[in-house]
Protein backbone atom coordinates (compact mmCIF):
# COMPACT_ATOMS: atom_id res chain seq x y z
CA UNK A 1 0.00 0.00 0.00
CA UNK A 2 1.26 3.54 -1.18
CA UNK A 3 2.07 5.74 1.86
CA UNK A 4 0.51 8.51 0.46
CA UNK A 5 -2.79 6.66 -0.71
CA UNK A 6 -4.85 4.54 1.24
CA UNK A 7 -7.49 1.75 0.74
CA UNK A 8 -11.11 2.77 -0.73
CA UNK A 9 -14.41 2.71 0.77
CA UNK A 10 -15.76 -0.59 2.34
CA UNK A 11 -19.16 0.02 2.97
CA UNK A 12 -21.93 1.74 4.45
CA UNK A 13 -23.61 2.23 7.99
CA UNK A 14 -27.24 2.95 7.49
CA UNK A 15 -29.47 3.71 10.51
CA UNK A 16 -32.88 3.23 8.61
CA UNK A 17 -34.18 1.47 5.88
CA UNK A 18 -33.31 4.30 2.97
CA UNK A 19 -29.68 2.11 2.48
CA UNK A 20 -27.99 4.59 -0.06
CA UNK A 21 -25.25 3.13 -2.74
CA UNK A 22 -22.31 2.04 -1.88
CA UNK A 23 -19.48 4.47 -3.82
CA UNK A 24 -15.82 4.14 -3.88
CA UNK A 25 -13.57 6.44 -3.87
CA UNK A 26 -9.74 7.04 -3.33
CA UNK A 27 -8.40 9.17 -0.12
CA UNK A 28 -5.02 11.62 -0.29
CA UNK A 29 -3.53 12.61 2.34
CA UNK A 30 -3.10 16.26 2.44
CA UNK A 31 0.43 18.23 2.27
CA UNK A 32 0.19 19.32 6.20
CA UNK A 33 -0.94 16.33 7.81
CA UNK A 34 2.05 15.41 9.76
CA UNK A 35 3.97 12.16 9.72
CA UNK A 36 2.60 10.47 12.89
CA UNK A 37 -0.98 11.02 11.42
CA UNK A 38 -0.26 10.09 8.54
CA UNK A 39 -2.81 7.13 6.98
CA UNK A 40 -1.68 3.31 7.00
CA UNK A 41 -5.58 2.25 6.51
CA UNK A 42 -8.73 4.15 5.60
CA UNK A 43 -12.14 3.26 4.84
CA UNK A 44 -14.98 6.03 4.84
CA UNK A 45 -18.63 5.48 6.59
CA UNK A 46 -21.24 7.54 5.27
CA UNK A 47 -24.30 7.91 7.80
CA UNK A 48 -27.96 8.00 6.04
CA UNK A 49 -29.09 11.66 6.65
CA UNK A 50 -25.52 12.81 8.20
CA UNK A 51 -22.84 15.07 6.25
CA UNK A 52 -20.13 14.12 8.56
CA UNK A 53 -18.04 11.31 7.43
CA UNK A 54 -15.98 9.15 9.67
CA UNK A 55 -12.84 7.19 8.64
CA UNK A 56 -10.97 4.42 10.57
CA UNK A 57 -6.98 4.81 10.68
CA UNK A 58 -3.92 3.61 12.06
CA UNK A 59 -1.51 5.64 13.53
CA UNK A 60 2.04 5.55 14.63
CA UNK A 61 1.28 6.58 17.89
CA UNK A 62 -0.28 3.39 18.86
CA UNK A 63 3.28 1.65 19.33
CA UNK A 64 3.97 4.69 21.66
CA UNK A 65 1.30 4.10 23.40
CA UNK A 66 1.65 0.32 23.53
CA UNK A 67 5.52 0.72 24.65
CA UNK A 68 4.39 3.22 27.43
CA UNK A 69 2.10 1.13 28.96
CA UNK A 70 4.54 -1.53 28.97
CA UNK A 71 7.04 0.81 30.59
CA UNK A 72 5.18 1.92 33.36
CA UNK A 73 3.58 -1.96 34.08
CA UNK A 74 7.83 -3.47 33.74
CA UNK A 75 8.13 -0.84 36.88
CA UNK A 76 5.36 -1.77 38.77
CA UNK A 77 5.92 -5.66 38.07
CA UNK A 78 9.65 -5.03 38.99
CA UNK A 79 8.62 -4.40 42.34
CA UNK A 80 6.57 -7.78 43.19
CA UNK A 81 9.42 -9.98 43.13
CA UNK A 82 12.07 -7.27 44.71
CA UNK A 83 11.89 -8.90 48.20
CA UNK A 84 10.96 -12.68 47.59
CA UNK A 85 13.82 -13.13 45.46
CA UNK A 86 16.63 -11.85 47.85
CA UNK A 87 14.19 -13.64 50.35
CA UNK A 88 17.22 -14.52 52.99
CA UNK A 89 18.36 -10.84 53.23
CA UNK A 90 15.42 -9.11 54.34
CA UNK A 91 14.45 -11.38 56.65
CA UNK A 92 17.68 -10.80 58.34
CA UNK A 93 17.35 -7.16 58.13
CA UNK A 94 13.75 -6.75 59.41
CA UNK A 95 13.78 -9.33 61.63
CA UNK A 96 10.89 -11.50 60.40
CA UNK A 97 9.97 -14.96 59.07
CA UNK A 98 10.36 -16.08 55.48
CA UNK A 99 7.04 -16.30 55.01
CA UNK A 100 6.29 -12.51 55.69
CA UNK A 101 9.03 -11.86 53.27
CA UNK A 102 6.41 -14.35 51.06
CA UNK A 103 3.96 -11.34 52.15
CA UNK A 104 5.49 -8.63 50.29
CA UNK A 105 4.94 -10.97 46.81
CA UNK A 106 1.22 -12.46 47.85
CA UNK A 107 0.22 -8.95 48.75
CA UNK A 108 0.19 -8.55 45.58
CA UNK A 109 -2.35 -11.03 44.82
CA UNK A 110 -4.36 -10.28 47.68
CA UNK A 111 -5.14 -6.63 47.16
CA UNK A 112 -5.96 -7.81 43.78
CA UNK A 113 -9.25 -9.91 44.36
CA UNK A 114 -11.54 -7.40 46.38
CA UNK A 115 -10.28 -4.18 43.76
CA UNK A 116 -10.60 -5.53 40.44
CA UNK A 117 -14.13 -5.29 40.12
CA UNK A 118 -14.26 -1.47 40.81
CA UNK A 119 -11.41 -0.50 38.28
CA UNK A 120 -12.57 -2.63 35.89
CA UNK A 121 -15.64 -0.37 36.43
CA UNK A 122 -14.01 2.29 35.90
CA UNK A 123 -11.93 1.47 32.91
CA UNK A 124 -15.31 1.34 31.29
CA UNK A 125 -16.08 4.48 32.45
CA UNK A 126 -13.67 6.62 32.58
CA UNK A 127 -11.14 5.20 30.16
CA UNK A 128 -7.65 4.46 29.39
CA UNK A 129 -6.02 7.31 30.38
CA UNK A 130 -7.80 8.48 33.64
CA UNK A 131 -6.77 4.28 34.65
CA UNK A 132 -3.20 5.02 33.67
CA UNK A 133 -2.98 8.34 35.91
CA UNK A 134 -4.04 6.26 38.96
CA UNK A 135 -1.55 3.49 38.19
CA UNK A 136 1.27 5.29 37.81
CA UNK A 137 0.56 8.13 40.44
CA UNK A 138 0.29 4.99 43.21
CA UNK A 139 2.82 3.05 42.12
CA UNK A 140 5.46 6.28 42.41
CA UNK A 141 3.87 7.13 45.48
CA UNK A 142 4.70 2.81 46.19
CA UNK A 143 8.05 3.59 45.66
CA UNK A 144 8.86 6.80 47.68
CA UNK A 145 7.37 5.46 50.53
CA UNK A 146 9.91 2.67 50.47
CA UNK A 147 12.80 5.34 50.50
CA UNK A 148 11.87 6.13 53.65
CA UNK A 149 11.88 2.57 55.26
CA UNK A 150 15.51 1.63 55.19
CA UNK A 151 15.51 0.84 58.93
CA UNK A 152 15.40 -2.70 60.75
CA UNK A 153 12.52 -1.47 62.31
CA UNK A 154 10.41 -0.10 59.89
CA UNK A 155 9.41 -3.13 57.99
CA UNK A 156 5.80 -1.75 58.38
CA UNK A 157 6.29 1.67 56.49
CA UNK A 158 8.10 -0.75 54.06
CA UNK A 159 4.56 -2.79 53.26
CA UNK A 160 2.63 -0.42 52.93
CA UNK A 161 4.50 0.97 50.24
CA UNK A 162 4.57 -2.27 48.82
CA UNK A 163 0.87 -2.43 49.55
CA UNK A 164 0.48 1.37 47.21
CA UNK A 165 2.30 -0.13 44.48
CA UNK A 166 0.31 -3.62 44.71
CA UNK A 167 -3.22 -1.60 44.48
CA UNK A 168 -1.54 -0.23 41.27
CA UNK A 169 -0.69 -3.08 39.91
CA UNK A 170 -4.79 -3.99 39.87
CA UNK A 171 -4.83 -0.63 37.21
CA UNK A 172 -2.58 -2.24 35.61
CA UNK A 173 -3.17 -6.12 34.53
CA UNK A 174 -6.07 -5.00 32.70
CA UNK A 175 -5.06 -2.67 30.07
CA UNK A 176 -2.97 -4.72 27.69
CA UNK A 177 -6.23 -5.89 25.93
CA UNK A 178 -8.30 -2.53 25.83
CA UNK A 179 -5.12 -0.84 25.09
CA UNK A 180 -5.29 -3.34 21.98
CA UNK A 181 -8.88 -2.86 20.54
CA UNK A 182 -8.89 0.59 21.17
CA UNK A 183 -5.44 1.57 18.79
CA UNK A 184 -4.95 -1.52 16.85
CA UNK A 185 -6.24 -2.73 13.57
CA UNK A 186 -7.25 -6.45 13.58
CA UNK A 187 -4.53 -8.31 12.41
CA UNK A 188 -2.66 -6.31 15.18
CA UNK A 189 -4.38 -6.94 18.11
CA UNK A 190 -2.92 -10.28 19.25
CA UNK A 191 0.97 -9.15 18.84
CA UNK A 192 -0.43 -5.54 20.47
CA UNK A 193 -1.96 -7.42 23.51
CA UNK A 194 1.54 -9.30 23.59
CA UNK A 195 3.47 -6.37 23.50
CA UNK A 196 1.53 -4.90 26.61
CA UNK A 197 1.97 -8.12 28.46
CA UNK A 198 5.47 -8.67 27.26
CA UNK A 199 6.26 -5.18 29.81
CA UNK A 200 5.36 -6.82 32.68
CA UNK A 201 6.72 -10.24 32.38
CA UNK A 202 10.13 -7.85 31.21
CA UNK A 203 9.52 -6.59 35.03
CA UNK A 204 9.46 -9.25 36.37
CA UNK A 205 12.80 -10.53 34.71
CA UNK A 206 14.17 -7.72 35.99
CA UNK A 207 13.22 -8.15 39.61
CA UNK A 208 14.60 -11.46 39.82
CA UNK A 209 17.96 -10.44 38.19
CA UNK A 210 18.85 -6.81 39.67
CA UNK A 211 18.21 -7.36 43.77
CA UNK A 212 20.69 -9.65 44.38
CA UNK A 213 23.47 -7.64 42.55
CA UNK A 214 22.31 -4.15 43.65
CA UNK A 215 21.85 -5.73 47.52
CA UNK A 216 24.77 -8.28 48.04
CA UNK A 217 24.24 -10.75 50.73
CA UNK A 218 26.40 -8.29 53.62
CA UNK A 219 26.79 -8.95 57.08
CA UNK A 220 27.83 -5.27 57.91
CA UNK A 221 23.78 -3.72 58.56
CA UNK A 222 24.57 -0.26 57.48
CA UNK A 223 26.28 -1.40 54.39
CA UNK A 224 22.76 -3.20 53.83
CA UNK A 225 20.62 -0.89 54.68
CA UNK A 226 23.01 1.34 52.18
CA UNK A 227 22.39 -0.99 49.46
CA UNK A 228 18.68 -1.33 49.90
CA UNK A 229 18.48 2.39 49.63
CA UNK A 230 20.23 2.44 46.81
CA UNK A 231 17.69 -0.01 44.94
CA UNK A 232 14.84 1.73 46.33
CA UNK A 233 16.23 5.44 45.13
CA UNK A 234 16.54 3.90 41.70
CA UNK A 235 13.17 2.26 41.32
CA UNK A 236 11.72 5.84 42.22
CA UNK A 237 13.42 7.87 40.21
CA UNK A 238 11.91 5.38 37.11
CA UNK A 239 8.64 5.64 38.62
CA UNK A 240 8.87 9.07 38.61
CA UNK A 241 9.93 9.62 35.28
CA UNK A 242 6.83 7.46 33.97
CA UNK A 243 4.32 9.01 35.80
CA UNK A 244 5.20 12.63 34.22
CA UNK A 245 5.30 10.61 30.63
CA UNK A 246 2.07 9.52 31.18
CA UNK A 247 0.54 12.83 32.39
CA UNK A 248 2.45 14.41 29.43
CA UNK A 249 1.76 12.16 26.74
CA UNK A 250 -0.44 9.29 27.05
CA UNK A 251 -3.52 9.58 24.89
CA UNK A 252 -7.18 8.09 25.51
CA UNK A 253 -7.82 6.83 22.31
CA UNK A 254 -7.22 7.92 18.77
CA UNK A 255 -9.11 10.75 16.88
CA UNK A 256 -10.84 7.86 14.21
CA UNK A 257 -11.26 4.54 15.56
CA UNK A 258 -9.01 1.09 13.97
CA UNK A 259 -11.57 -0.76 12.83
CA UNK A 260 -14.74 -1.14 11.46
CA UNK A 261 -16.11 -2.85 14.94
CA UNK A 262 -14.76 0.55 16.85
CA UNK A 263 -16.84 2.63 15.08
CA UNK A 264 -19.86 1.31 15.82
CA UNK A 265 -18.67 0.65 19.67
CA UNK A 266 -18.51 4.80 19.75
CA UNK A 267 -21.99 5.30 18.68
CA UNK A 268 -23.40 3.71 21.40
CA UNK A 269 -24.13 5.63 24.04
CA UNK A 270 -22.20 5.19 27.44
CA UNK A 271 -25.02 4.93 29.42
CA UNK A 272 -26.42 2.37 27.30
CA UNK A 273 -23.70 -0.27 28.67
CA UNK A 274 -24.32 -2.04 32.10
CA UNK A 275 -21.28 -3.48 33.55
CA UNK A 276 -23.30 -5.21 35.90
CA UNK A 277 -25.00 -6.64 32.81
CA UNK A 278 -21.87 -7.50 31.38
CA UNK A 279 -20.24 -9.45 34.64
CA UNK A 280 -23.80 -11.88 35.23
CA UNK A 281 -23.46 -12.47 31.38
CA UNK A 282 -19.85 -13.91 31.50
CA UNK A 283 -20.53 -15.72 34.57
CA UNK A 284 -23.26 -17.55 32.65
CA UNK A 285 -20.67 -18.16 30.15
CA UNK A 286 -19.75 -22.14 30.95
CA UNK A 287 -16.54 -21.98 28.42
CA UNK A 288 -15.40 -18.91 30.15
CA UNK A 289 -15.93 -20.11 33.62
CA UNK A 290 -14.14 -23.15 32.41
CA UNK A 291 -11.08 -20.41 31.12
CA UNK A 292 -11.01 -19.08 34.50
CA UNK A 293 -10.29 -22.20 36.25
CA UNK A 294 -7.63 -23.27 33.98
CA UNK A 295 -6.19 -19.91 33.55
CA UNK A 296 -6.04 -19.26 37.17
CA UNK A 297 -4.29 -22.86 37.87
CA UNK A 298 -1.50 -22.13 35.28
CA UNK A 299 -0.49 -18.56 35.90
CA UNK A 300 -1.14 -19.25 39.99
CA UNK A 301 1.77 -21.84 39.70
CA UNK A 302 3.80 -19.33 37.74
CA UNK A 303 2.79 -16.82 40.70
CA UNK A 304 3.95 -19.58 43.38
CA UNK A 305 7.05 -20.82 41.52
CA UNK A 306 8.17 -17.43 41.41
CA UNK A 307 7.44 -16.12 44.91
CA UNK A 308 9.37 -19.46 46.06
CA UNK A 309 12.10 -19.77 43.73
CA UNK A 310 14.74 -18.39 46.04
CA UNK A 311 13.96 -20.53 48.51
CA UNK A 312 14.25 -23.66 46.49
CA UNK A 313 17.35 -22.29 44.93
CA UNK A 314 19.07 -21.91 48.16
CA UNK A 315 18.31 -25.30 49.82
CA UNK A 316 19.88 -26.88 47.19
CA UNK A 317 22.91 -24.45 46.17
CA UNK A 318 23.71 -22.52 49.22
CA UNK A 319 24.98 -19.39 49.09
CA UNK A 320 23.63 -18.80 44.72
CA UNK A 321 21.72 -15.85 45.21
CA UNK A 322 23.25 -14.37 42.40
CA UNK A 323 22.19 -17.53 40.33
CA UNK A 324 18.53 -17.79 42.05
CA UNK A 325 18.04 -14.18 39.91
CA UNK A 326 19.79 -15.59 37.40
CA UNK A 327 17.41 -18.70 36.87
CA UNK A 328 14.42 -16.43 37.65
CA UNK A 329 15.44 -14.32 34.51
CA UNK A 330 15.48 -17.50 32.96
CA UNK A 331 12.02 -18.18 33.69
CA UNK A 332 10.47 -14.53 32.17
CA UNK A 333 12.94 -14.55 29.15
CA UNK A 334 12.15 -17.39 27.78
CA UNK A 335 8.52 -17.11 28.73
CA UNK A 336 8.59 -13.33 27.07
CA UNK A 337 9.95 -15.41 23.52
CA UNK A 338 6.74 -17.56 24.04
CA UNK A 339 4.07 -14.83 24.56
CA UNK A 340 5.85 -12.58 21.56
CA UNK A 341 5.56 -16.06 19.45
CA UNK A 342 2.10 -17.09 20.35
CA UNK A 343 0.72 -13.73 19.81
CA UNK A 344 1.70 -13.40 16.28
CA UNK A 345 0.68 -17.53 15.66
CA UNK A 346 -2.52 -16.05 16.65
CA UNK A 347 -3.01 -13.83 14.79
CA UNK A 348 -2.08 -15.56 11.69
CA UNK A 349 -4.23 -18.86 12.44
CA UNK A 350 -6.46 -18.18 14.77
CA UNK A 351 -6.15 -21.69 16.26
CA UNK A 352 -7.08 -20.91 19.69
CA UNK A 353 -8.27 -24.36 21.20
CA UNK A 354 -5.16 -26.27 19.35
CA UNK A 355 -2.22 -23.50 20.69
CA UNK A 356 -3.54 -23.10 24.55
CA UNK A 357 -3.92 -27.27 24.75
CA UNK A 358 -0.66 -27.94 23.53
CA UNK A 359 1.24 -24.94 25.84
CA UNK A 360 -1.04 -26.13 28.79
CA UNK A 361 0.42 -29.32 28.23
CA UNK A 362 4.06 -28.36 27.83
CA UNK A 363 3.59 -26.06 30.73
CA UNK A 364 3.02 -29.27 32.59
CA UNK A 365 5.88 -31.53 31.25
CA UNK A 366 8.40 -28.45 32.07
CA UNK A 367 7.36 -28.19 35.58
CA UNK A 368 7.66 -32.11 36.05
CA UNK A 369 11.01 -32.47 33.99
CA UNK A 370 11.91 -29.24 36.69
CA UNK A 371 10.91 -30.83 39.71
CA UNK A 372 13.20 -33.97 39.02
CA UNK A 373 16.25 -32.44 37.91
CA UNK A 374 16.59 -29.26 41.02
CA UNK A 375 18.23 -31.43 43.26
CA UNK A 376 20.91 -33.47 40.36
CA UNK A 377 23.63 -30.43 41.73
CA UNK A 378 24.71 -29.28 38.44
CA UNK A 379 23.02 -25.31 37.99
CA UNK A 380 23.29 -25.82 34.21
CA UNK A 381 20.94 -28.32 34.42
CA UNK A 382 18.47 -26.31 36.30
CA UNK A 383 19.44 -23.22 33.72
CA UNK A 384 17.73 -25.47 30.89
CA UNK A 385 15.02 -26.80 32.30
CA UNK A 386 13.76 -23.48 33.77
CA UNK A 387 14.51 -21.97 30.97
CA UNK A 388 11.87 -24.62 29.08
CA UNK A 389 9.32 -24.00 31.67
CA UNK A 390 9.08 -20.62 31.55
CA UNK A 391 8.78 -20.48 27.38
CA UNK A 392 5.66 -22.55 27.63
CA UNK A 393 3.96 -21.22 31.09
CA UNK A 394 4.67 -17.79 30.87
CA UNK A 395 3.94 -17.70 27.63
CA UNK A 396 0.35 -18.73 28.07
CA UNK A 397 -0.30 -15.39 29.79
CA UNK A 398 -1.05 -13.59 26.57
CA UNK A 399 -2.92 -16.80 25.21
CA UNK A 400 -5.18 -16.99 28.05
CA UNK A 401 -6.17 -13.17 27.63
CA UNK A 402 -6.75 -13.48 23.85
CA UNK A 403 -9.00 -16.71 24.35
CA UNK A 404 -11.02 -15.04 26.43
CA UNK A 405 -11.84 -12.35 24.14
CA UNK A 406 -12.99 -15.38 21.82
CA UNK A 407 -15.30 -16.74 24.51
CA UNK A 408 -16.40 -13.57 25.47
CA UNK A 409 -17.66 -11.78 22.46
CA UNK A 410 -18.97 -8.73 22.09
CA UNK A 411 -17.79 -8.39 26.32
CA UNK A 412 -15.58 -5.86 27.37
CA UNK A 413 -11.91 -7.11 26.95
CA UNK A 414 -11.28 -5.13 30.48
CA UNK A 415 -13.91 -7.45 32.52
CA UNK A 416 -12.78 -10.75 31.24
CA UNK A 417 -9.27 -9.87 31.71
CA UNK A 418 -10.14 -9.08 35.46
CA UNK A 419 -12.26 -12.19 35.86
CA UNK A 420 -9.06 -13.82 34.06
CA UNK A 421 -6.53 -12.32 36.52
CA UNK A 422 -8.66 -12.28 39.28
CA UNK A 423 -9.13 -16.13 39.34
CA UNK A 424 -4.82 -15.72 39.02
CA UNK A 425 -4.17 -14.40 41.98
CA UNK A 426 -6.38 -16.66 44.06
CA UNK A 427 -5.05 -19.22 43.11
CA UNK A 428 -1.45 -17.67 43.38
CA UNK A 429 -2.23 -17.34 47.16
CA UNK A 430 -3.30 -20.47 47.23
CA UNK A 431 -0.48 -22.14 45.50
CA UNK A 432 1.85 -19.94 47.63
CA UNK A 433 1.35 -20.82 51.04
CA UNK A 434 0.72 -24.81 50.49
CA UNK A 435 3.69 -25.12 48.02
CA UNK A 436 5.88 -23.03 50.87
CA UNK A 437 4.20 -25.13 53.99
CA UNK A 438 5.01 -28.17 51.69
CA UNK A 439 8.36 -27.41 50.81
CA UNK A 440 9.24 -26.84 54.47
CA UNK A 441 8.13 -30.01 55.98
CA UNK A 442 8.47 -32.19 52.84
CA UNK A 443 11.26 -30.74 50.55
CA UNK A 444 11.29 -29.07 47.41
CA UNK A 445 10.43 -32.16 45.35
CA UNK A 446 7.06 -32.84 47.01
CA UNK A 447 6.35 -29.02 46.94
CA UNK A 448 7.11 -29.08 42.87
CA UNK A 449 4.84 -32.24 42.36
CA UNK A 450 1.84 -30.14 44.31
CA UNK A 451 1.97 -27.65 41.08
CA UNK A 452 2.47 -30.77 38.74
CA UNK A 453 -0.93 -31.93 39.70
CA UNK A 454 -2.61 -29.10 39.37
CA UNK A 455 -1.12 -28.35 35.93
CA UNK A 456 -2.05 -32.33 35.02
CA UNK A 457 -5.77 -31.10 36.12
CA UNK A 458 -5.63 -27.95 34.01
CA UNK A 459 -4.40 -29.57 30.95
CA UNK A 460 -7.23 -32.12 31.09
CA UNK A 461 -9.83 -29.61 31.51
CA UNK A 462 -8.19 -26.78 28.51
CA UNK A 463 -9.00 -30.38 25.96
CA UNK A 464 -12.77 -29.53 26.78
CA UNK A 465 -12.92 -26.32 25.59
CA UNK A 466 -15.32 -25.92 22.61
CA UNK A 467 -14.07 -25.56 19.07
CA UNK A 468 -16.52 -22.59 18.42
CA UNK A 469 -15.58 -19.00 18.98
CA UNK A 470 -18.27 -15.83 19.31
CA UNK A 471 -15.51 -13.52 17.44
CA UNK A 472 -14.01 -15.85 15.25
CA UNK A 473 -17.11 -16.81 13.74
CA UNK A 474 -18.40 -13.42 13.52
CA UNK A 475 -15.24 -12.83 11.09
CA UNK A 476 -15.65 -15.32 9.09
CA UNK A 477 -19.04 -14.64 8.30
CA UNK A 478 -18.80 -10.69 7.94
CA UNK A 479 -21.72 -10.01 9.89
CA UNK A 480 -23.24 -8.24 13.17
CA UNK A 481 -23.56 -10.48 16.11
CA UNK A 482 -26.95 -10.69 17.67
CA UNK A 483 -26.25 -10.75 21.03
CA UNK A 484 -29.10 -9.92 23.87
CA UNK A 485 -28.81 -7.14 25.60
CA UNK A 486 -30.12 -6.31 29.56
CA UNK A 487 -30.24 -2.72 28.93
CA UNK A 488 -32.83 -1.09 26.66
CA UNK A 489 -32.06 0.50 23.72
CA UNK A 490 -28.80 -0.93 22.97
CA UNK A 491 -30.14 -3.97 20.38
CA UNK A 492 -32.74 -1.33 18.61
CA UNK A 493 -29.77 1.01 18.15
CA UNK A 494 -27.49 -1.88 16.50
CA UNK A 495 -30.44 -3.57 14.48
CA UNK A 496 -30.02 -0.50 11.76
CA UNK A 497 -26.37 -0.42 12.05
CA UNK A 498 -25.90 -2.91 8.80
CA UNK A 499 -23.54 -2.70 6.02
CA UNK A 500 -24.99 -3.86 2.37
CA UNK A 501 -21.80 -6.20 1.97
CA UNK A 502 -22.00 -7.58 5.78
CA UNK A 503 -18.52 -6.36 6.53
CA UNK A 504 -19.82 -4.49 9.47
CA UNK A 505 -17.98 -6.31 12.11
CA UNK A 506 -14.66 -6.94 10.13
CA UNK A 507 -12.77 -5.77 13.00
CA UNK A 508 -12.26 -8.25 15.95
CA UNK A 509 -13.57 -5.68 18.89
CA UNK A 510 -16.57 -5.15 20.87
CA UNK A 511 -19.46 -2.77 20.93
CA UNK A 512 -19.21 -1.58 24.68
Amino acid sequence: MSRGKSSLVDGEINDNENVSDLEKNKMSLSAGDSEEMRLENNIQLNRNGDDTTKTIQLYKRRWFIVLLFSSYSLCNSFQWIQYGIINNIFMRFYGVESFTIDWMSMIYMLTYIPFIFPVTWLLDKKGLRIIALVATAMNCAGTWIKVTSVRPDLFAVTMLGQFCCSLAQVFILGMPSKIASVWFGSEEVSTACSIGVFGNQLGIAIGFLVPPILVPNVEDMDQLAYHISIMFYITAGVATLLFLLVVIVFQERPELPPTQAQATARCIPPEQYSYTASILRLLRNKPFLLLILTYGLNVGCFYAVGTLLNRMIIEHYPGEELNAGRIGLTIVIAGMVGSLICGIWLDRTKTYKQTTLAVYLMSFVGMLVYAFTLSLGHLWVVFLTAGALGFFMTGYLPLGFEFGVELTYPECEGTSSGLLNCSAQVFGIIFTICQGKIIDNYGTLAGNIFLCVFLFIGSVLTGTYPLTFLRNDNQQRHNPPRKEFDTPGVESSLKGIQSPDRTLCKGRRRLC
